[in-house]
């Protein structure tokens, strides 16, 4: 028995030699500079995670040099603007302003973040200390923006292009109407006037309001911004409103094929006999903004250059169904049960007719899509696209170039399609505008080829 209370003892004196020896060596504080990530300007904002055992520091600082001097910024213990979380157990987030209007003293140039944390060892017997560094610019110069083209108009619900000049030329620029970015694309321009000429497709989109402001744009990534107004007018254009009478008929052939395509929606389809009403409206309101973002983020693969020429193709012979910005009312058993807005064109002919690409492109989906069934999207080159809905078939791929005129499927009913048509629409941005402007020659010619001729693009 006292044998073995004396290997007892051993053991608990040599583990605790180690657990001295451990920590006496343990690691030094671990210190992220978050932010700022490259530049700071008029605003700016300081983030920075320092992480030790149970977050006892016994000294942690923050400071800004620039120009040999140095700006304090954060110091554990003493009162500052800083913000101080603490993330979890061993984690700290210190976070403040540091922009031009917080810090009067900054100057445009480089500058350099410096931080430094100490943190006790075993028994405050020694200290372990760590730094971090992180070197980024002060920029406090606005960028230059500048108007190259001329006569803007802008239908409500459609588009416009306006040619501009921004410098210098890593500055991010393009079109804003209201809180909607359009981005920019550069221009191949000769001469002293090249560098940073840029175009932008935008729209005033139909639920906007018709004085929303728009302006271009140049920020760069210190977040100083500059813009300019430049729209000569904006037109009012009416919107149609319509009835839609949904029978029982209707509702059981289009609702459990979209179901079954529909797992976002997260409802098993309904059976047979089931009350198809609640899924249609899920369908038609849930799914049908879901649809719209997917579309969106197609955007991000459009063509930073121009792929098309001269006015987009209408579907042949066909006879309009639906107009854009159609106000919808839907009806069933004399009921009103819901209201959306229809954003394309319905175009029909006879049933699986050829359906052609408007324009020359590059396909980006070629899939069921939602409420627009079997569908197609043509990206034309800077930030231009075309929608294809209901189709019966596909003859061209993700990724396949297509010229205009090219047969891309046939027409069908396939998603929320009441019979055999076609859904056409384009899209800037993204965003679906009115499609009658692209099918105007004298519409292209004026908006588009007149200012890149102008501008001196080759």
């Amino acid at each position: 028995m006292l044998r073995a209370l004396g290997v007892l003892v051993v053991l608990v004196i040599l583990g605790c030699t180690v657990a001295y020896v451990v920590a006496g060596r343990g690691a030094s504080p671990a210190l992220t500079i978050n932010k700022p990530e490259r530049a700071v300007g008029q605003t700016g904002t300081l983030d920075v995670s320092a992480t030790a055992p149970n977050a006892n520091f016994t000294a942690l600082t923050i400071a800004l040099e620039q120009n040999g001097k140095t700006i304090p910024l954060y110091s554990n213990g003493a009162a500052q603007q800083a913000e101080v979380t603490r993330v979890d157990r061993n984690q700290l987030r210190i976070s403040r302003p540091i922009g031009k209007q917080n810090l009067p003293e900054l100057q445009s140039g480089p500058a350099r973040i410096v931080v430094t944390a100490t943190r006790p060892s075993f028994l405050n017997l020694r200290q372990l200390t760590s730094s971090a560094t992180k070197d980024f610019q002060v920029r406090l110069e606005r960028p230059r923006i500048a108007i190259v083209s001329t006569h803007h108009y802008v239908n409500h619900g459609g588009a416009e292009m306006v040619v501009y000049r921004a410098t210098p030329a890593d500055v991010q620029s393009g079109v804003r109407v209201g809180n909607v970015e359009y981005p920019g694309f550069p221009l191949s321009v000769q001469g002293e006037a090249g560098p940073g000429t840029s175009a932008a497709f935008f729209a005033l989109l139909w639920d906007q309001d018709l004085d929303t402001p728009i302006a271009a744009f140049a920020r760069d990534e210190a977040g100083n911004e500059s813009k300019a107004t430049f729209v000569d007018n904006a037109f009012e254009k009416p919107q149609r409103k319509s009835r839609i009478e949904l029978d029982d008929k209707f509702l059981n052939r289009v609702v459990p094929e979209i179901a079954e395509h529909a797992p976002e929606l997260k409802m098993a389809p309904p059976s047979e006999g089931s009350d198809m009403l609640p899924p249609f409206l899920k369908e038609n309101g849930e799914l049908r903004r879901i649809n719209a973002d997917e579309i969106a983020a197609l955007a991000k693969k459009t063509s930073p250059t121009r792929l098309w020429e001269g006015p987009f193709v209408q579907l042949g012979n066909s006879k309009v169904e639906a107009s854009f910005a159609d106000h919808r009312t839907y009806f069933y058993k004399g009921k009103e049960v819901d209201r959306q807005v229809h954003l394309g064109f319905d175009l029909a002919v006879t049933e699986h007719v050829p359906v052609v690409a408007a324009n020359a492109g590059v396909v980006v989906n070629a899939d069921w899509l939602g409420i627009y069934g079997n569908c197609v999207i043509i990206d034309h080159g800077m930030g231009v696209q075309s929608l294809y809905g209901h189709l019966m078939s596909f003859d061209v791929k993700v990724g396949d170039k297509v010229t205009r005129g090219q047969q891309i499927g046939r027409s069908d009913s396939t998603g929320l399609a009441g019979g055999d048509h076609l859904h056409f629409t384009m899209l800037v941005g993204g965003r679906m505008v009115n499609p009658v402007e692209w099918w105007d020659p004298h519409w292209v010619a004026d908006r588009v080829d007149r200012k890149l001729r102008e501008a001196g693009v080759q």
